[in-house]
């Protein structure tokens, strides 16, 4: 896997304006989660995924692509941390007329990054 950006508010904004390539994106996400690709065998290893995700993804979904994937991904992130985009980036959300699957998913993703670093204590 190449390397990772850090879990920054630059970061997250790359992933909001949509600078950021959709498998960077993912692979950041799939990091976070546990996944990690073994070289090796050529196979992902999800021994340090939380079971309620490894059950469901044995192998790292496409979040950007895959409608379950981020419904899951938005239900895991607890109340008290759905209006991250908003208290840590200012994000005020999309204008209608940007509004597509693809750009709100990416803002799922980055408020669920946001509270994983919270549960990490990562300052971002």
């Amino acid at each position: 896997m190449a390397d990772l950006p850090l879990l920054t508010h630059d970061t997250f904004w790359m992933i909001l304006k949509d600078e950021m390539a959709d498998d960077d994106v993912n692979q950041l996400l799939w990091h976070c989660l546990g996944y990690r690709y073994d070289d090796g065998t050529g196979q992902w290893d999800s021994s340090a995924v939380e079971l309620e995700w490894r059950s469901d993804y044995p192998d790292p979904p496409d979040f950007i692509a895959s409608r379950p994937a981020i419904v899951k991904l938005t239900r895991s992130i607890p109340p008290q941390n759905k209006q991250l985009l908003k208290e840590k980036l200012g994000f005020a959300g999309y204008k209608i007329d940007q509004l597509t699957p693809r750009k709100t998913r990416r803002a799922t993703i980055v408020n669920w990054l946001l509270s994983y670093g919270l549960s990490q204590q990562i300052s971002n």
